[in-house]
């Protein structure tokens, strides 16, 4: 696997072009794939984004959870750029674009649309493709696993009411059966997989049947990602080739909340001292979109060919290659973190 994850941002750009082509050229065979989901939850896309996670639940040692308390820094870090800057900035930026700079190109009524997608891209912290980031920076996967189920439990209280105050409405409806049933298949499922997997291995007299384990599955989260960009930009097809101008356009402030949220986090971590496998995977859950959730409220609050729905499209397409980026810039800065004595304690 080390030539897939040296020129990971290599294959994710040919399945980018892939998944546009294919949907492009066989419209119908996505269109039935988009057809089976579950109160807005795309099964195949959950599949796939199973595939990717479940070998790193398996790497997850649930007796060394206990240590992430000698490092609360990290966790309060995630918190407070998750739930007290990012929706708000991502608010600002949105108001700033479409009611200021992009306010002659775009109506009224479609710049509302537009901020209110965005405000729903920000509201919604990263749930599980964040796994596949902490991965590719070696971040500490217990560490990482308390963050997103932190940050789960707040978005079951917290997501109705910042969206609906930000979005300036009262009467917000939250798809219960769509954030239950994401986390469900997103974290839960997949969790619960690698705990009974890593149980039963370890179980086995042959002391080497574990790391032997971990190595033959280690290639199926790549191929799960790659997998999981296809599928993404082929159901997406028609609308990157229909509306390109809208794209690039939303894209822009995206790109600038993204990165700047990553620079803030990252910087503010290593501040803190956080070691380098806490700090990155901190950063890249404020970076990155639980954007199966994004996408799903918009639709059911404002239409499926609503500005706002495209601009939770817009947030799915940019995400890969933006946090591949991240992933490389990551990678090139650990000499400035200290090294992790957490680390040391909580692998397998």
């Amino acid at each position: 696997m080390g030539l897939f994850e040296r020129y990971l941002s290599v294959w994710v750009g040919l399945c980018i072009l892939l998944g546009v082509a294919l949907g492009s050229l066989i419209p119908e065979l996505f269109n039935a794939v988009a057809a089976l989901e579950y109160a807005n939850v795309n099964l195949v896309i959950a599949l796939f984004i199973w595939v990717m996670i479940y070998p790193m639940m398996v790497q997850i040692d649930f007796s060394a959870i206990k240590q992430v308390g000698r490092e609360p820094k990290g966790l309060v870090l995630t918190l407070v750029i998750n739930w007290l800057i990012k929706p708000f900035s991502m608010a600002l930026l949105g108001w700033l674009f479409f009611r200021v700079l992009f306010a002659d190109w775009v109506d009224a009524q479609t710049a509302t649309e537009y901020i209110a997608g965005m405000i729903l891209l920000g509201v919604a912290p990263c749930t599980a493709m964040v796994f596949v980031w902490s991965q590719l920076t070696k971040g500490d996967a217990n560490y990482t696993l308390v963050q997103v189920s932190v940050n789960d439990l707040i978005m079951v209280f917290a997501f109705a009411p910042i969206t609906a105050l930000l979005l300036g409405v009262s009467d917000i409806s939250v798809p219960w059966p769509t954030l239950v049933l994401s986390v469900l298949l997103y974290v839960v499922l997949p969790l619960v997989a690698g705990v009974l997997t890593r149980k039963k291995l370890q179980q086995n007299l042959n002391t080497d049947a574990l790391p032997q384990f971990l190595a033959r599955i280690k290639p199926w989260s790549v191929l799960g990602l790659l997998a999981t960009v296809v599928l993404l930009f082929g159901l997406q097809a028609p609308t990157i080739l229909s509306q390109p101008v809208a794209i690039v356009l939303i894209a822009i402030p995206l790109l600038l909340q993204t990165y700047g949220i990553f620079a803030l986090s990252y910087y503010s971590a290593c501040r803190l001292k956080l070691p380098h496998n806490i700090a990155a995977p901190a950063s890249m859950i404020g970076a990155s979109n639980f954007f199966e959730l994004a996408v799903a409220v918009a639709i059911s609050l404002f239409g499926l060919h609503s500005g706002a729905a495209l601009a939770t499209v817009v947030g799915v397409l940019v995400e890969v290659p933006v946090m591949l980026s991240l992933v490389w810039y990551a990678n090139k800065t650990r000499r400035y973190f200290p090294n992790s004595d957490l680390s040391k304690d909580t692998q397998a």
